[in-house]
């Protein structure tokens, strides 16, 4: 069996146990099918870089699976189904990230981004990195 990554997103107006029953909805399929989900994420509301279907914000869901290529056409099919998804990209992977995603990792980042900031006067001169007047 091949290893995917399934990306789906929701609309803004639907609460967090509706979001959930999706992705439960969506690991049902999967399985009755013959697959394995391995992992499911929850990303929640985002903003979008766009309007999408009048939205400016998605509920946004990562699943990892291990199915074959019949499983994930099904899975496709009944998403492109359902109105409560706005939009879904599957992709195929070698292989699944130990721990968890970038897009879970965003607390590292901010950490990095809530250090001070040197000041203009901190840096080095232009005449300090080329020798001064000669």
């Amino acid at each position: 069996m091949a290893l995917y990554e399934h990306v789906f997103l929701a609309r803004q107006d639907l609460a967090q146990a509706q979001v959930d029953a999706l992705a439960a909805n969506a690991t049902d399929i999967i399985e009755k099918n013959g697959g394995k989900v391995v992992k499911t994420e929850t990303w929640g509301l985002r903003s979008l870089a766009y309007k999408i279907a009048k939205n400016r914000k998605a509920h946004y869901v990562m699943l990892e699976l291990d199915a074959p290529g019949a499983v994930v056409a099904e899975l496709e099919r009944q998403t492109q189904i359902n109105e409560d998804i706005i939009r879904y990209m599957t992709v195929k992977v070698d292989a699944h990230e130990a721990g968890p995603s970038v897009m879970m990792r965003k607390s590292d980042r901010r950490d990095r981004e809530d250090r001070p900031r040197r000041d203009r006067d901190d840096r080095p001169r232009r005449d300090d990195m080329f020798g001064g007047d000669e």
